[in-house]
């Protein structure tokens, strides 16, 4: 099973790397990790999605909380979310080809972004599963290259985090 944390730690250098570090050194696999700022300047906000069939979620988070640049951390796996990927995928395809590119990838609700003269650049953001399908789908047409970003997730609104003590005990944990 796949587990989705979310971390907010100090933006300065080494912070990932030390994180990182944790994770190498505990063996735990890591399906995808996203860093970016926060509403908060100084604060990073990290997406970290991993395979717990090993090692269960709450020993994760247990060592990320023992790190001194992590502020909070908190497992967001069984609460209402909003969660994106973003790919970029280069796909092989002809000028005659092109239109009927651009409707299947209007029905996901991607764009082509970029043009050449043998291949499209296609642009789709969405949940893990409709990225996947899309990749699927082009994949016999000929992806060329790919790049993802990895999950992001956020609360969605009554179950985000404030500052009451109450939230803080059974949410966010220092």
């Amino acid at each position: 099973m796949r587990h989705t944390l979310v971390a907010r730690v100090q933006d300065q250098p080494g912070v990932l790397h030390r994180i990182i570090s944790l994770f190498r050194r505990r063996a735990f696999n890591v399906d995808s990790l996203t860093v970016g700022g926060s509403e908060e300047p100084g604060i990073s906000r990290m997406t970290i999605v991993v395979e717990t069939d090993r090692v269960p979620a709450y020993l994760v988070e247990a060592n990320l909380r023992k790190l001194v640049p992590v502020i909070e951390v908190r497992d967001v796996t069984h609460i209402s979310t909003v969660s994106r990927d973003l790919a970029l995928i280069r796909v092989k395809c002809g000028a005659t080809e092109r239109s009927e590119i651009n409707d299947l990838i209007s029905i996901f609700r991607g764009k082509i972004v970029d043009v050449a003269a043998d291949s499209v650049i296609v642009e789709v953001t969405g949940d893990v599963k409709k990225v996947d399908g899309l990749v699927d789908l082009l994949r016999p047409r000929g992806v060329l290259e790919m790049v993802r970003t990895g999950k992001v997730a956020m609360v969605r609104g009554a179950e985000a985090p404030d500052d009451s003590e109450e939230e803080l005990a059974v949410g966010w944990r220092h």
